[in-house]
């Protein structure tokens, strides 16, 4: 596990972006402040085409990825919603992804070799779980020797931008601090300057936000408002 001292990190969520102006739109985020840009990856298994197995929607995959690589050295903080993780970790290592977080639901049985081929591509491990999920199902990638780095607690269902946030899985992101205090805890789903103290106070330290940023006049002032909250629960906290 991380033994450095947690820090916030704030991803605005390129699923809210102009996708016409994606680079543009990169740079934005990153001149307002932006640590991290969040990239939801959405794929259904093309031998399955008509099962829409994880989620109904299809966004960004590599060649976007590798794409905007040429115009930011940002963090590229990439969530796959996907049934076969380790099918992408290949040619998202090749398109220059930072941080790869795949779904506990789908890799129960082969999370570790995930993470082993996530490394060996230079990218950074972490697991999500969706909010049905037992917190108590991400215990096993967070122990041993090669364990997952951060976890993405979904505080809605994946899929869609625009959701309201879930309060519920605040107890989850909760009982993971409590548990793991060094661990990157990573929100995602309606945070915004409404719910920001909510999940700073439970315990995350990474936030996702979409449309909140996006969608306001003024995206800097909203990404200082999340930063300082994270920072106002962390300092007296985790540090």
């Amino acid at each position: 596990m991380p033994t450095t001292a947690v820090e916030a990190k704030i991803a605005p969520s390129m699923l809210s972006s102009d996708f016409a102006n994606l680079a543009s739109e990169a740079e934005r985020m990153v001149s307002f402040g932006a640590d991290w840009l969040h990239m939801d990856i959405m794929i259904i298994d093309t031998v399955d085409f008509y099962l829409w197995h994880f989620v109904p929607n299809l966004t960004i995959g590599a060649p976007v990825i590798a794409s905007l690589r040429k115009h930011t050295k940002a963090y590229l903080d990439c969530h796959l919603m996907v049934t076969n993780p380790l099918d992408y970790v290949d040619q998202l290592g090749k398109a220059g992804a930072s941080g790869f977080t795949f779904h506990v639901e789908v890799s129960k049985d082969n999370w570790q070799e995930v993470v082993k081929e996530i490394k060996l591509k230079g990218m950074r491990p972490g697991v999500a779980l969706k909010p049905g999920t037992p917190i108590e199902d991400v215990y096993p990638l967070l122990e041993g020797e090669n364990p997952v780095e951060m976890v993405l607690v979904m505080t809605v269902e994946p899929g869609f931008g625009g959701q309201k946030f879930i309060p519920d899985m605040m107890n989850k992101v909760r009982t993971l601090r409590e548990k793991y205090p060094k661990l990157d805890i990573e929100v995602d789903g309606g945070l915004g300057p409404s719910t920001i103290d909510e999940a700073a106070a439970a315990g995350a330290n990474c936030i996702v936000a979409g449309s909140s940023v996006f969608g306001d006049p003024e995206p800097a002032r909203v990404i200082s408002l999340l930063r300082t909250s994270v920072n106002k629960c962390l300092k007296p906290n985790f540090i």
